[in-house]
């Protein structure tokens, strides 16, 4: 029996102490294919009470809110026989993929089932992105074509940067006849959300082990822009980093856009849930996407990242990259890196590694939209 939660600092509490959705929605149903209307109606007290929106001013708000929406999401699949699917065998015209039946990583937009499929007697390991409604088709059409105009016009140098799609397909339920865009991605091992980041470091990170993340961000962005994408939704969700390696990689482009793409809209179709404050003033306003509008929002998971801790002259270069009007903020992710690497060097002498080690994982895997 879940206790009762009467206010915001006991929803915090409940959040905070859950270490699975059973902790904080009740147990799983016996028929495997409903969601309890309690669990319904704990999820709705909690997500009034921890709402950005009812308590401006909080910076708990957004973070806490994000988790329980992803809480509510893995609650909801493991209720309806989604959380762990039986091996499965999907065929294309290039490859057969068999899932692994382990539970799949839950976003906003899709569900990402661990599979793999073998070429020339050698197994490769991959996700399968499903959008868990068919109305968000465009979007997986819009990562997929991103991905490919990265791949096709970016700098090559840059292609480590950036997911690698290894194909996108048509998957008709046979259950349902229901018809879903498939996006298959390389997995990738090791890697760790800047959203865990922060939470492993509450305090924020030192601004110097900071600086090789924003460093290859910037790079991804110019790479992008080079190719004519925006990515639209640079979220710490989607900015994966390999801490002992070094590696960073921009996940999560169901929301980007590529500047005369068939089909593709001139603006931002959707924003991360709980994450509103990362947007620029352009985005809600439905004003055309452009290359400020993701530098912006890595400036603002860097700040997100380092809490606070940046010096006053990383400060005020990232006043510059978060100005209101999208005009006066740098547009080129290349020119900034040079512009960065100078501030840097101004405030810590020449570049030298640093390693960055984070604690192991004590939650389950954060979603990768």
């Amino acid at each position: 029996m879940t206790a009762p939660v009467h206010g915001r600092e006991d929803a915090l509490r409940a959040l905070s102490a859950a270490t699975a959705p059973t902790d904080l929605f009740g147990p799983l149903p016996a028929d495997g294919r409903t969601v309890p209307p309690e669990a319904t109606a704990r999820y709705r007290r909690l997500a009034l009470l921890l709402h950005p929106d009812t308590a401006r001013g909080d910076g708990r708000g957004a973070e806490a809110f994000l988790r329980l929406a992803e809480l509510w999401a893995r609650y909801r699949a493991a209720a309806t026989g989604r959380a762990g699917v039986a091996e499965q065998t999907l065929v294309t015209r290039e490859r057969t993929y068999r899932t692994s039946g382990e539970p799949p990583l839950s976003g906003h937009v899709a569900d990402l089932h661990p599979a793999h499929h073998e070429r020339d007697g050698v197994r490769h390991e991959a996700l399968l992105k499903v959008p868990r409604s068919p109305r968000d088709n465009d979007l997986m059409e819009a990562e997929a074509a991103s991905l490919r105009r990265i791949r096709e016009h970016g700098p090559e140098r840059a292609r480590a940067f950036f997911p690698e799609l290894v194909e996108s397909f048509r998957h008709r339920d046979p259950g349902t006849g229901t018809e879903r865009r498939v996006n298959v991605l390389d997995r990738l091992e090791g890697f760790r959300g800047l959203d865990e980041v922060r939470r492993a470091f509450p305090g924020g990170i030192d601004p110097r082990d900071a600086a090789w993340m924003w460093r290859r961000l910037l790079v991804a962005l110019g790479a992008a822009a080079a190719a004519g994408v925006v990515h639209g939704a640079v979220v710490p969700e989607h900015v994966l980093i390999h801490p002992e390696k070094h590696g960073l990689v921009l996940v999560g482009w169901c929301c980007s856009v590529a500047a005369g793409a068939p089909g593709s809209t001139p603006h931002i179709p959707a924003t991360v849930p709980g994450r509103e404050e990362f947007y620029p003033p352009e985005v809600a306003a439905r004003r055309p996407a452009r290359p400020e509008t993701d530098i912006f929002m890595a400036t603002r998971c860097i700040e997100h990242v380092t809490a606070g801790r940046l010096p006053r002259a990383l400060r005020a270069f990232a006043r510059g990259c978060t100005l209101p009007v999208p005009e006066r903020r740098p547009s080129d992710g290349f020119a900034v890196l040079g512009e960065l690497d100078e501030a840097l060097e101004r405030l810590y002498g020449p570049r030298r590694f640093r390693p960055f080690h984070m604690p192991s994982p004590v939650r389950p895997p954060k979603p990768r939209t």
